[in-house]
């Protein structure tokens, strides 16, 4: 009797593990913002960005990411990932799996346009290029979605992106009105017939683009949450988050806290989730904690890594109008402060993974959109603005691979990728630019593509594995990498090099004629006779004045 319960009790336990193994794995993306690769201690790098931006070997503002260093290297991270140069062409490439000659998405300030009514135009909205957005793939492969964090689609039909649910850092007015709660925002006022741009919280004038706060004191909106009776709606919208809502609330932490009620309630109901984090953290803001000191990336709470574990220090800051003492609770700014909390969230993430028992049947990618403001971001020169970091971290399954992998992945290639696990088809006369990376993660597959390919306006960018062109058409010999992950030799002349770099050259240029269609086709489709908006100077962006002679 004794034997055969014995035996019942792992038949049931095997059957238990056999049938987590079955299920579909749940996945969440962390897109981080503005982060060029050298900022993360596992890529090697010498050199990093200070406070202000540009470039420094001081250690003291190295980022530390114990967490990060801990997956990548238990799971793998990919040497050279490209997205493109700055926020918007990347999310597209992200969202779509295709380059900018299809979503039309070229660069920040060259997105395209589409007909909405006979000379009217209007954004071109990814859905109208891409109807299998990665969010719709996720829905047709049987999970849930959700969508936390920086929006960057240009337009209000948030909805159409393949995401039930949504917390918005910063929401849109348009959609959900004034906000009530917050004035950590700089706008743009006209007074006596002229444009300034002022801090509503002082009601001083600043130099600044206006924007919403998404760090302290945060604009947040929802779409289709359980809580709010609405489509769209602002955040707090509770009796005990309204209470608790302040100036200490931070932004990166609210993301968090609707991630985790969305996982927990997923995993309840048994079903599988893609959860697409894009958090702000990395991105350089207006600091409204310092109006009058001009930093760049504005302090977070503070965080302490000890003995494996993180602590987080909570805020405690007072005042009012402009005039706020931290008290000692807020880092100093710098982006190192801002992927030592990434890192801290991470940690939070692996936790709440093995609190609801899902840590064997998660994938989690860690990665970011372009390279760091001041450095990189809108940068087309060597890979400064595309070179990202690039992480997968998967427990529970049997990767071929482990640690720093030293191929060439494009930001592209996640959705093809998102694709496989969920078990979808991509039609064949639908064209996707990237190549599913599971082969490569899951087989005895030696490498995963020959080149990466990336964009801004009118230029293009192409990397193999000896050589790479940038966006000002230097060839660049990458056979080799230098201790600043950048500082490569330009070929100048073609006679002194290799027979194999002279190869990979030709082949690289035979690929860029099939993408490079900025010039003829900028835009989506457009009536005949549609006019194009005129692009209007930045109003905020003050004109030097002209010196006399």
């Amino acid at each position: 009797m004794f034997k055969y319960i014995q035996f019942i009790l792992i038949f049931a336990i095997s059957f238990s593990v056999l049938a987590q193994k079955n299920k579909k794995p749940n996945i969440i993306l962390i897109y981080a913002d503005d982060i060029s690769a050298r900022e993360l201690p596992i890529y090697k790098s010498d050199t990093w960005s200070p406070p202000e931006g540009g470039n420094t070997q001081d250690m003291q503002f190295r980022a530390k990411t114990p967490v990060l260093d801990n997956l990548a290297n238990e799971g793998v991270y990919i040497k050279t990932a490209w997205a493109a140069v700055v926020c918007s062409p990347s999310r597209a490439m992200m969202m779509t799996g295709r380059y900018a000659h299809i979503h039309k998405w070229w660069a920040n300030s060259d997105i395209g346009r589409y007909s909405v009514g006979k000379k009217k135009t209007a954004t071109f909205p990814l859905f109208k290029s891409s109807p299998k957005l990665i969010g719709h793939i996720a829905q047709e492969g049987g999970y849930k979605t959700f969508w936390v964090g920086k929006t960057q689609m240009r337009n209000d039909d948030l909805d159409q992106y393949g995401f039930e649910e949504g917390v918005f850092t910063a929401g849109s007015t348009t959609l959900a009105g004034v906000n009530p709660y917050t004035n950590f925002e700089v706008e743009q006022v006209k007074k006596d017939g002229k444009k300034f741009v002022i801090n509503k919280d002082s009601g001083k004038e600043v130099v600044m683009y206006p924007q919403s706060s998404w760090y302290w004191k945060p604009h947040v909106m929802l779409m289709n949450h359980p809580t709010s009776s609405k489509k769209y709606e602002w955040w707090p919208n509770t009796a005990k988050s309204k209470k608790e809502y302040g100036v200490n609330t931070f932004g990166p932490d609210v993301e968090l806290d609707f991630a985790f009620d969305f996982m927990e309630r997923k995993v309840k109901k048994d079903e599988p989730f893609f959860l697409y984090h894009t958090s702000h953290l990395g991105h350089d803001a207006f600091d409204f904690l310092n109006p009058t000191e001009k930093n760049k990336w504005p302090g977070t709470p503070i965080v302490t890594y000890k003995n494996g574990k993180y602590k987080r220090t909570d805020p405690k800051i007072k005042g009012s109008n402009g005039k706020y003492n931290l008290n000692g609770t807020v880092t100093k700014p710098g982006i190192h402060n801002h992927l030592n909390y990434l890192d801290y969230q991470v940690s939070l993430y692996l936790e709440k993974m093995k609190e609801l028992k899902i840590e064997d049947n998660t994938i989690l990618v860690f990665c970011a959109d372009n390279g760091t403001s001041g450095y990189g971001k809108n940068s087309n020169a060597v890979q400064k603005g595309v070179h990202v970091p690039f992480i997968v971290y998967a427990p529970g399954f049997n990767f071929t691979k482990k640690g720093e992998q030293d191929i060439l992945l494009n930001i592209s290639d996640v959705l093809p990728t998102i694709t496989e696990i969920v078990g979808v088809e991509i039609p064949e006369d639908y064209e996707i630019n990237g190549e599913s990376f599971w082969p490569y993660l899951t087989t005895d597959k030696k490498e995963h593509r020959k080149w990466i390919y990336a964009y801004k306006s009118g230029t293009q960018l192409i990397r193999g594995k000896k050589v790479l062109k940038d966006g000002t058409n230097k060839w660049f010999d990458v056979s080799e990498t230098p201790s600043d992950l950048i500082s490569f030799n330009q070929i100048k002349d073609w006679k002194t090099v290799s027979e194999d770099l002279k190869k990979e050259k030709n082949e690289l240029t035979k690929i860029l004629p099939r993408f490079d269609l900025f010039a003829t086709a900028p835009n989506g489709p457009l009536e005949p006779g549609a006019v194009l908006p005129k692009k209007k100077e930045k109003s905020w962006v003050k004109k030097k004045k002209k010196k006399k002679h």
